[in-house]
Order: structure tokens, then sequence, then C-alpha cells
């Protein structure tokens, strides 16, 4: 009889109901569960999903808000070795139709309540079948769940296989399911929880979308800890004030701008929200809350991604780079394009390795091998370790500027030029070069009453990065094309002559 070495969710569950069988486990409005009853109904679900045929690497899509009803669906399907995937509610219906087909689940959960027009329209047009449960309203998941046995029949599942899928930025045209697994989760978990001062008291306000990673560490680094994960379905800002002080709630997260809203919601003090324990801001929101002093407090974040379940780096580590060191369970390297690792203060790509990097993307063999080449987890992302093996984040890959036999990254180019104090915005682009193949140029936006010249900007860069990366041109405009946030590299090449890259057919 073989010994398991280490643990699942549904085992961290199974002991917690014994431990902490009277604790609060969740509260979602007026249902709230101690981690025994959760337990309970965790077997149940777990016993009507197998008498379905649901079994190891089954798919349950979760087509709707937050609620507690999806955390228990998370760890029902871990009791069987299935997977989880909490899609965008905000996405349209053709995009809702793409994830059901491509996620192929054999379950849908799904949310009539604000959401329910676009997912309906979203499964007229997919092609997939598959059971669906609404859990809202008169609640068939309700009902499904009670026809489960609730003899605890404990499976034994394999801690590295994926219990959570997130789908992540379109690659090729077309987004990818990352695979998180159980292990992967729970060793997150024991680093940043204490990073946190996530303990058995902590009480989590999950606000943030589930089906974002920065929202789902922390609310699996409570469960793990043995806290309490309270659930709303959204974003509402006198709802969180409210819930809050209800709740004695001491995090969620709210950040810059997020937390501003807060700020105006209370400005009147209705709620007392000293409970929450909070990064520093504005001095109404530091008056309201508990400011957080510990060393997350003072220097918080690092580098991290969906695929590498959020941190990967955090700076409270220290370091001279604002990203910190890699944490205990992470190798980080930095390579070139050849994947060879550079020496320090030589910008390349991040990659990774360790328990919590993704199991690869779902139904993507290819996008999986490009990522992962050689066992380490390409991130599509520039960095820099400094001297003392901390790292400097210096932005996405991109596309790749090839000068004589040098490569050069535009990232790294606009990271300096957007030092520049007359800078407002950058976009750098490679155009064909007669003798270098290309040559560096600069489409920069100035900022209001500002003034700054080509030379300037070329000079700037000179006493800055290696003389290669400097810009040859540089051309002033209104405004950088973007897609959402990101760069539209496509039409400055268009607009400014970009061409010549490598691989490049011409």
């Amino acid at each position: 009889m073989s010994i398991v070495q280490s643990l699942g969710l549904a085992d961290i569950l199974a002991e917690h109901s014994r431990r902490w069988s009277g604790r609060p486990a969740t509260a979602d409005g007026p249902v709230r569960q101690t981690y025994a009853e959760l337990q309970a109904r965790v077997v149940r679900l777990a016993n009507a999903l197998h008498d379905q045929g649901f079994g190891p690497g089954d798919r349950i899509l979760w087509l709707g808000q937050n609620s507690w009803r999806l955390f228990e669906t998370i760890l029902a399907a871990a009791r069987l070795g299935g997977i989880v995937c909490p899609a965008n509610w905000r996405q349209s219906p053709a995009e809702l139709a793409f994830v059901i087909e491509d996620c192929a689940p054999k379950l849908v959960i799904w949310q009539e309540a604000e959401v329910g027009g676009p997912v309906v329209e979203g499964r007229k047009l997919a092609q997939h079948s598959a059971l669906w449960l609404r859990h809202d309203g008169d609640s068939e998941y309700e009902a499904f769940l009670a026809s489960g046995s609730d003899e605890d029949n404990e499976k034994e599942v394999d801690p590295s296989t994926p219990v959570v899928m997130i789908y992540t930025a379109a690659f090729g045209g077309r987004p990818a399911g990352a695979l998180i697994s159980h292990a992967a989760l729970i060793t997150q978990s024991l680093v940043y929880g204490p990073a946190r001062g996530i303990t058995q008291d902590y009480r989590y306000l999950n606000v943030g979308p589930l089906f974002h990673v920065a929202t789902l560490i922390d609310l699996f680094a409570t469960f793990v800890m043995g806290g309490l994960n309270v659930f709303m379905p959204r974003n509402d800002p006198e709802e969180i004030c409210r819930l809050v002080e209800a709740e004695q709630i001491t995090g969620l997260f709210a950040i810059g701008p997020a937390a501003e809203q807060l700020a105006q919601a209370n400005k009147d003090r209705r709620w007392d929200l000293s409970s929450l324990v909070a990064l520093g801001g504005s001095p109404e929101w530091n008056a309201m809350v508990t400011v957080d002093t510990s060393p997350w407090g003072k220097r918080p974040y690092g580098f991290g991604q969906t695929e590498s379940l959020g941190y990967s780096t955090l700076a409270l580590l220290g370091g001279q780079g604002a990203m910190g060191y890699a944490a205990p369970i992470v190798r980080l390297r930095i390579l070139d394009e050849d994947g060879n690792e550079v020496p320090n203060g030589t910008v390349g790509e991040i990659a990774l390795r360790g328990p919590t990097v993704s199991s690869g993307y779902w139904n993507r063999p290819d996008l999986t091998h490009q990522r992962q080449k050689n066992g380490w987890h390409r991130t599509n992302d520039l960095g820099r370790r400094e001297a003392d093996g901390s790292l400097t984040f210096i932005g996405p890959k991109g596309q790749l500027i090839k000068s004589a036999a040098e490569n050069i990254y535009p990232a790294e180019v606009e990271a300096c030029i957007r030092q520049h104090p007359a800078v407002k915005d950058v976009g750098v682009i490679g155009t064909p070069d007669p003798r270098w193949v290309q040559s560096v140029k600069a489409i920069v936006v100035l900022k209001p009453d500002q003034a700054a010249t080509e030379a300037d900007i070329v000079e700037h860069c000179r006493a800055r990065i290696a003389s290669y990366k400097k810009p040859k041109h540089v051309v002033f405009v209104d405004a950088i094309p973007r897609i959402g946030f990101a760069i539209d590299y496509a039409r400055l090449n268009e607009e400014h002559g970009g061409g010549g890259y490598p691989g490049e057919a011409g």
C-alpha cells in the first residue's frame, strides 16, 4: 500500500473539519458555514458529481459572480481529481461561447442574476453539450447537491494534478486556460499566507473576481490557514464598507483607485473600517483603516503572473531590484533568446520553475511546449537580475529588434525613455536598416507644457543603457495607439515604417 507524501485540497479541508469543526469557514450573505458544515456539503456535492460520471481530469465551468458555492465546487472537484474553471462573467456572448467550447466541461454552473443574459446567449452560440445547473434563485445546484450521498468516500488524488483553470491573455489570437495544481495552491498559501500575516484569525473579503489570481491566492491562503472567507458577488464600495464592519474583515484586495472609492463611500464615517489592515494611501483612507506596517506593508508585491499563481518574487525580501528576491519555493533565471542564462545586469526573459508554476495550458500542447521548454516556464516578460541577485522588472517581451548581432527589447528602451521628465508615453519599434538589419525608432508623447528634442531623448538613453539600444530616430506624436492597456505595435509599425524583425517574411 502506497503512502501519500503530500496533501491535496480535500485533505486540508478534512483535517480542518476535525481540528476546527466549529470554526467559521465561509460567509455569503445570510449563509454561513463552519468547517464541519463545509466538509459535509463538499462530500455530498462530490458524491453527486461522481454519480453523474464526473472523474479525474473532467471540467466544471463556473459562469457566475463570486459565491461560496464556487469555493465548495472547487473543493468537491478536488476530491475527484477534477478541474474547475471560474470564467470571466464580464465577457460577451461570443467570448463566453468560445470558453464553453474550449473548456468542454461536463458540468456548467451558471447564474441568472445580473449576468444571465450574456451567459444564455453564449450557451446558444456554443456547440458543446453539458449538464447546466443554475445556482441562484430556484437553485438547481442545491437540488443536485442534495441528491449526493453523505458517505465520506475519500479517493486518493495526486496533488500535482490540476484543480483550477484560469484563462489568460490571448496567445495567437485565442485565450488559453492555465492549469493550477493542488500542490501549487497549497505551497503558495504556505509562503504567501505568512508574508501577508494570514492566520486562523484572518477574515478575508472576496470582492475581487475569483477568475483573477490576485483574489484567488488570498482565498486559498485564508482557507489553508483556517481563516474565514467572506464572499460578495462583485465590487460595490458601500456594501464592502458595510461588510468590513459587520464581519470585522481583516483583508481585501483594494489598492489605488479602489481604496479611494471606499474612502469616498465612507467619507461620513458611517462604518468602522478599523479592522481592515491595508496598505497606506490618502490621509482620509489612512484614518479609516489600520495601516499595514509589516514588511509586506512597507514593501508589498513582487513579480508574478497567472501561470505562477501570483508572486514568484517578494519585494519584502529586500534587494536592489524593486521586485525583490525569488520566493523560497521558486527558482528564477534570466534567459536570452536561445535559452541561455545571462549574467547579472543583463536584460532577458524571466523564467521560472517550482511547485507553484502552472502545469501547462488546457488543450494547448504546442503552447505548453513553447512556454515550458527544458523544464522552465518562459514568462514572456523581461527582467534583470541586479548584482545582489534581486529582480528588476522591465516589461513585456513583445517583439524583438535585431541590430547587427545584438538583440534589443523595446520594453527596455521604453522603460528608459519613460524616465525622462518630459515624457508621458512612448512606444519603440524597429525599422529596416540596410547596414544594421534594424534601427531603433522611438515614438514619444510629451507631457503638456513640456519640451524635448530628438537629441535630448537619444542622449538620455545613451547615458542609461548600452549605446546600441538607443533610438536612432525619435518621432513626437499626440498619442500612442493601444489595445486596452497594451501598445498596438502593429499600428505603430504600419504608421512609422516598422519592419525587418527576426523571422519576418519579406
